[in-house]
């Protein structure tokens, strides 16, 4: 059987992983700069053909588009498109009809508490959660070893822990007698 053309194998490449790459880039940079970053990515990928893990493309290309939004974008810009759709979030979900409000009050609570985390901490909890990555491939998109990226993830989540009971408490989602402190919170 032939090999595949260039083309042909970028454009399947493409059609496969562009949901997952723009979802990536959105949770990075915004929805706002998502567009440029995976047009970039691509770019990358079809220069660096060749490069391309043939059995794993995914964290290759996620890793690719985690340099360009560190080289492209600052971090203040970054947190402020990162927070800006972490808001529409919170405000789609407020649409939801009464009878699911607790559960839109804790999803608001910890997409809240998601976006006052570092871009690293958030980085280390979406990669796995929400990008379908393995603990093994998210430690190659951030150039770590699984076990750094296991402790890595203990710290994220003992930080999402503290800020998730610092919201809660504002915006009073736990009753008074119920409100954890944050260390137990973290544990």
């Amino acid at each position: 059987m032939p090999e595949p053309r260039p083309d042909d194998y970028f454009t399947d490449l493409y059609q496969k992983h562009y949901p997952q790459v723009y979802a990536y880039a959105v949770t990075r940079a915004g929805r706002q700069l998502a567009d440029e970053v995976v047009a970039e990515s691509f770019l990358v990928a079809w220069r660096r053909l060749t490069e391309l893990p043939p059995a794993a493309p995914l964290p290759w290309l996620l890793a690719v588009a985690r340099n360009v939004v560190s080289e492209r974008f600052r971090a203040e810009e970054r947190q402020q498109a990162v927070a800006a759709e972490m808001r529409a979030w919170i405000s789609d979900e407020a649409l939801i009809v009464d009878d699911v409000a607790d559960g839109v009050a804790e999803r608001a609570d910890v997409l809240t508490a998601l976006g006052t985390l570092s871009d690293d901490d958030r980085e280390l909890l979406t990669l796995v959660a929400w990008h379908g990555l393995t603990p093994r491939e998210a430690g190659r998109v951030l150039g770590c070893s699984p076990a750094a990226y296991y402790v890595r993830l203990h710290r994220a989540r003992r930080h999402l822990a503290q800020a998730i009971v610092a919201v809660a408490a504002v915006s009073g989602s736990f009753p008074a007698d119920a409100q954890p402190t944050a260390k137990e919170a973290s544990r």
